[in-house]
């Protein structure tokens, strides 16, 4: 039994040497990093950590991105201070996370990220915790621990910087740039994969997707945000580990979800995870989405648009995108219950509700984000009602401009009626008058059938029996 422990730290420990890799610093010359394109906000942080004796780098995606020409979406900071010893130093700052304890330093609306260097820890020597991150009491005191299956619910152990090289995930992230000096430090030929486009994991892949199975998801991502080639060994292990994503906790597989489609890539993120047979996992209603040709059509039509607004500089509300996603199941159980005699808005509740509920066993979906799913769903019928009362209410609801562009994509697709599409448009930029004859001239078209005439019930007689008809006035 000792035998068997002390071989299995000497096996974790040549690894861990194996995967530290070797500092090399890359001077101007070779990676041409624009330092004006730096914001002031992650170069104080840098400075103001240096000045008081520790090291500080920008690290990660916004170095990669930089290196690749593009602009980072925002600037993390790795240094060897804590973060009890980062907080001080900034009249804004903020300790943030458990299971990964960073430090936030604000500069208005604009958050530089500061993490400590981590130290690499082999799985097998963690302290082993039953259950996941609920289960603060086991994991209270601890520095670092796993679940049953390796993954890390606790990353808090500091260590070297070539330790904290070897715990990030591809080697296109663990780039580390002092703009003080002018270099970038590659401890994996992180700069020779960027050159090669290449994503590839630091160590060995399959231990890295059991540490974090987000992982997974990272690579169809990264793949597709930047088109690279996904490396043979970082590829292999994925599908047989595609189960530990079961593992992870719904609110943090929804954050994923939401860079994984909110990236500007949503469409290349999409075939991505069905090529590496993740996405049924991921979002299982989409899975049954893609399998009926309407639904592709709907789904693939809201993620181009996602994309093309991203490309345009506008926000894409994940509200939206969810309610786009998800609306091809719930239009089927929409009108199955329709036709099981339910009323339109009833049945297109309970249709929401239904779709919903079978969601969240897997996806954690913020409540107001669900709220707004739900009132664009809600306003798709009633925008079909084009009376004064139900079309001056649509055009002041909150979510009126999401759900008329959310029928724009139904009637591209074929799932509502293009004219429909065509009336709304032309009523936002009508005159009063104009708008008044357009109501008018829908009216005519097709009547309100809420007006439709109902049928009077019989009263019941006062013994109990039937009521008959009066008999027509014989009077002549």
């Amino acid at each position: 039994m000792i035998r068997k422990l002390i071989t299995r730290l000497l096996n974790g420990k040549s690894r861990s040497v194996k995967t530290l890799g070797k500092r090399v610093e890359i001077g101007r010359a070779q990676h041409q990093i624009d330092a004006s394109r730096l914001p002031n906000s992650a170069l104080t942080v840098v400075r103001t950590l240096q000045q008081a004796g520790f090291e500080a780098y920008i690290v990660g995606g916004a170095v990669r991105d930089l290196l690749l020409g593009l602009k980072p979406k925002d600037f993390d900071v790795a240094t060897n201070a804590t973060p009890e010893q980062v907080k001080p130093l900034f009249r804004r700052a903020f300790l943030i996370g458990r299971r990964f304890r960073i430090v936030h330093v604000m500069f208005g609306r604009e958050i530089i990220e500061v993490s400590t260097f981590r130290a690499t820890l082999e799985a097998q020597t963690s302290p082993t915790v039953d259950g996941d991150e609920r289960n603060t009491h086991e994991l209270a005191g601890k520095h670092h621990a796993v679940d049953a299956s390796g993954r890390v619910l606790r990353d808090n152990v500091w260590g070297p910087q070539d330790q904290d090289a070897a715990r990030r995930d591809f080697t296109v992230n663990a780039l580390y740039y002092d703009p003080t000096r002018d270099i970038v430090v590659d401890y994996h030929h992180g700069l020779r994969d960027l050159k090669a486009r290449t994503l590839r994991m630091i160590g060995d892949p399959a231990t890295r997707y059991r540490e974090d199975p987000v992982r997974l998801l990272r690579v169809a991502r990264f793949a597709a945000k930047l088109a690279f080639a996904i490396d043979p060994s970082t590829r292999a292990p994925i599908a047989e580990h595609a189960e530990l994503l079961r593992n992870v906790p719904s609110a943090r597989l929804f954050d994923e979800t939401i860079k994984l489609l909110q990236t500007g890539h949503a469409l290349a993120s999409l075939d991505q995870l069905r090529r590496l047979g993740l996405h049924a996992g991921l979002l299982p209603l989409i899975d049954l989405a893609l399998s009926q040709p309407q639904g592709e059509a709907f789904v693939m039509a809201a993620l181009r648009d996602t994309d093309a607004r991203i490309a345009e500089g506008k926000t894409a509300s994940p509200s939206f995108l969810f309610a786009c996603l998800l609306w091809p199941q719930v239009n089927s159980e929409w009108v199955a219950l329709q036709a099981e005699g339910l009323p339109a808005i009833a049945a297109l509740d309970q249709a929401a509700d239904a779709v919903l509920s079978a969601q969240a066993e897997r996806l954690a979906i913020q409540r107001r984000i669900s709220v707004d799913m739900r009132e664009i769903w809600s306003l798709q019928p009633r925008l079909a009602r084009r009376t004064p009362r139900y079309v001056h209410s649509a055009l002041e609801h909150p979510r009126f401009r999401a759900a008329f562009d959310f029928l724009l994509l139904r009637a591209q697709t074929g799932d509502a009626d293009p004219e429909l599409a065509s009336w709304w448009e032309s009523f936002q930029e009508a005159d009063d008058a104009a708008r008044a004859e357009l109501i008018e001239r829908a009216g005519r078209a097709s009547p309100d059938p809420a007006k439709r005439k109902r049928r009077r019930r019989k009263k019941p007689a006062a013994d109990g029996g039937e009521v008959k008809p009066a008999e027509p006035d014989a009077t002549p």
